[in-house]
């Protein structure tokens, strides 16, 4: 996919995916109310406003690793350590090879593979996982091709992750709250795959609300 926009650097990153957060969050808290417990809008809130005050008060150093504290830390629900899971491995990855989309890709598979391990999600069961798992496979798709860059590739995985939102529009949840719900819970998408989409959409450029995204889910 073509990259048009100047390159992102982890630190910009993150701080547009705060700003893509606090944006939505009535939109991720209206949706997970029809699936969920109704939290995660204000939890992902909460989560990015505790890790800028860590990297605002640390300067210089490693944003992702902030973010990654925050969420393990200081976030509740479910979806906040799991994202905490997500950026730890993507720190570690990226702190030793590199602002690279190998290293990205790295990062991100491990971290999906910790999640799952955590959790016990797979693709299918309506969960993050499902936005998550087609995220990884297309970063690791780019990290092939020598001449990608980190902004495409990123953008790709992007794309990758709402298709996975959509998916789980028409998927029978088998974990969470959703699960309780049976075929209630049919035709939303799931709320934390929303939120992996969201992450990766914000290295490209802060998303100031979710219904265009959502759209082709039919919400």
């Amino acid at each position: 996919m073509a990259w048009t926009g100047p390159e992102p650097d982890a630190d910009g990153w993150m701080r547009r995916f705060a700003a893509s957060a606090r944006a939505t969050e009535a939109e991720l808290t209206a949706l997970d109310q029809r699936v969920g417990d109704g939290d995660f809008g204000t939890n992902l809130s909460a989560g990015v406003g505790a890790a800028l005050r860590r990297a605002d008060a640390a300067p210089g150093t490693d944003t992702l690793e902030h973010f990654a504290e925050a969420f393990l830390d200081e976030v509740g629900g479910t979806s906040g350590p799991l994202f905490g899971l997500l950026l730890q491995a993507m720190a570690g990855a990226v702190g030793e090879g590199g602002w690279t989309v190998v290293a990205l890709a790295d990062g991100v598979g491990e971290g999906l593979a910790a999640i799952r391990r955590v959790g016990g999600a797979a693709p299918g069961d309506k969960t993050l996982v499902d936005a998550l798992h087609p995220a990884a496979e297309s970063l690791r798709g780019s990290a092939a091709d020598p001449a990608g860059t980190p902004g495409s590739a990123l953008a790709a995985a992007a794309e990758a992750g709402w298709a996975g939102v959509h998916r789980t529009a028409g998927l029978r949840a088998r974990m969470g709250r959703s699960s309780y719900l049976g075929d209630r819970a049919t035709g939303v998408p799931d709320p934390g795959a929303v939120g992996v989409a969201l992450f990766f959409a914000s290295a490209g450029g802060e998303v100031r609300e979710l219904a265009p995204h959502l759209s082709a889910s039919g919400v």
